[in-house]
């Protein structure tokens, strides 16, 4: 590689080298955009250079789509989902060097880097499942000889714009259900991680060549806030799924919507674990660890507020903070580091501004709230005691900050819980079937997941993954989030020789 690194000697293994072209259009690569460097957050220093996309490029991607749509919406639901599956084999015969440069690039542990690459995986398999299922219902007629049905058809191209924290897994989210719903795929990846995403397309682009099928049934692009807003405004893409922050999330909406089109919202969270007084307390204790440093606090799923029964307070707290002076701080790539950097510097100093505005309204750190010295991004995890009145609470510090709240009732806890304005996932540590299925009914968590004894984060891909209020209102991956991806039409059949009216209207 360009910096002569015998860490990055690796990437010739997923067909990386010290200079990538990041477009890939009509099954070739080819780029005339600007030239960018992406960089490893352990040190700062480059991994290597990548020509990003140009509107031109995008141009000329989105006609050879257009194209292609035709064909693979006409290719059977099973055979696609054949395709799917071979996409998953492919990742799975690179998993290791994936996930390796999805802890070089991006920032987190090792393990969590191939966790995501499996995840992708994971939602290859079920896509595949998925393939054959695809039903519609068939709906009695009031009318004689009448038939109702329902038929579900594809979009035609759908646009993915992802975010830094979930290079690749919010893709397989995505395109592995699209691509058997019979879509098309358009793939802005995050500008800081183009190298996973031009990995990751080197292989789904060898399934399709292999196939002989169009490389435009997969286009993916390396670039800046242009691409990404010719995709929300491109008239020709029905649905835009966004994963990243409620302030560009509202803006992709607001473009997508102005030409009646579809979003999919995947935006900030600011999830809260409850423990009540009947919780297993090494239980909690544990899962808080996990949810709350896992990825350096850079989930949109972390737990970033903590509210513990006043009962439990200390008890909780006391085996949090050691803990917490046990964490290895480190290279995301070495064995037994549990925090690697935040992904930018940048990031690192948002984390130094946030504990200065948190301690000006009120909040005492009780362990970490520093910046670690060095080349890399590394902050110290931090634990906040803090009024949940105080606004910072609102709000979404992307970094590994708790805040540590109490309360006294399982009501209060609830209300604490649905007092900001995201809503992605939820937790409650209780052993009570009363407080459990408050939590879950209609009068408890307001959130899109809403967990029982476990952390924030990690969700399962089986499952709707997607928050209400702030947090966007969207739904991938498990469940009926694959009608999302296509359009519905409700058909009434006359198989008789009769004009019945619905209504029993009769008209002339």
């Amino acid at each position: 590689m360009g910096s002569a690194n015998k860490e990055y000697e690796f990437l010739s293994e997923i067909g990386l080298t010290s200079h990538n072209l990041g477009s890939y259009v009509a099954g070739k690569w080819q780029a005339n955009g600007p030239l960018v460097s992406t960089f490893n957050p352990a040190n700062n220093q480059p991994i290597a250079q990548v020509v990003e996309a140009s509107l031109e490029d995008y141009e000329q991607a989105l006609k050879a789509c257009e194209e292609a749509a035709k064909l693979w919406m006409q290719v059977t639901a099973p055979k696609r989902g054949d395709i799917v599956r071979q996409i998953g084999d492919a990742l799975r015969s690179k998993l290791d060097y994936l996930g390796r440069l999805l802890s070089l690039e991006m920032g987190k542990i090792l393990a969590e880097g191939i966790g995501e690459v499996q995840e992708v995986i994971d939602m290859c398999d079920f896509a595949v499942g998925l393939s054959r299922q695809l039903n519609g219902s068939v709906i009695p007629s009031e009318r004689p000889n009448h038939m109702m049905l329902e038929m579900w058809n594809p979009l035609g191209i759908v646009g993915v714009i992802t975010a830094f924290n979930f290079p690749c897994a919010v893709l397989g989210w995505n395109a592995c259900i699209a691509l058997v719903c019979g879509n098309c795929v358009v793939w802005k990846g995050a500008p800081t991680t183009p190298l996973i995403t031009i990995a990751m397309t080197k292989l789904v682009a060898e399934v399709l060549e292999k196939n002989n099928l169009p490389g435009a049934i997969f286009t993916a692009m390396c670039g800046g806030a242009e691409i990404g807003e010719a995709i929300a405004k491109d008239t020709r893409i029905p649905l835009v799924s966004f994963t990243g922050s409620s302030r560009v999330g509202l803006m992709v909406q607001q473009t997508v919507n102005a030409r009646s089109g579809k979003t999919l919202l995947e935006l900030s969270g600011n999830n809260a674990i409850i423990v009540m007084d009947d919780a297993d307390i090494q239980l909690a204790a544990r899962s808080v660890l996990f949810a709350a440093v896992g990825t350096a606090g850079q989930r949109c799923t972390t737990c970033r507020r903590l509210l513990l029964h006043e009962s439990v307070y200390d008890k909780v707290l006391e085996q949090l903070l050691t803990s917490y002076k046990q964490v290895k701080i480190g290279n995301p790539l070495e064995k037994g580091t549990l925090l690697g950097p935040l992904h930018t510097p940048e990031s690192k100093r948002n984390f130094e501004k946030g504990i200065e505005v948190i301690k000006n309204q009120g909040g005492k750190i009780l362990t970490g709230g520093k910046a670690v010295d060095g080349e890399g991004n590394f902050v110290e995890p931090t634990i906040i005691e803090i009024s949940a009145d105080a606004a910072v609470v609102k709000e979404e510090l992307f970094a590994p900050v708790l805040y540590v709240l109490k309360f006294k009732s399982f009501e209060e806890a609830v209300a604490i819980n649905n007092s900001v304005p995201q809503g992605l996932s939820s937790s409650i540590f209780t052993r009570n079937p009363e407080n459990i299925f408050r939590w879950i009914g209609p009068l408890g968590s307001d959130c899109g997941i809403v967990n029982v004894n476990i952390p924030t984060n990690g969700a399962e891909i089986g499952g709707a993954f997607g928050g209400e209020k702030a947090t966007g209102g969207g739904r991938e991956a498990g469940s009926d989030s694959w009608k999302q991806y296509m359009r519905r039409s409700t058909c009434t059949i006359n198989y008789g020789n009769e004009l019945p009216l619905a209504q029993g209207i009769n008209f002339g």
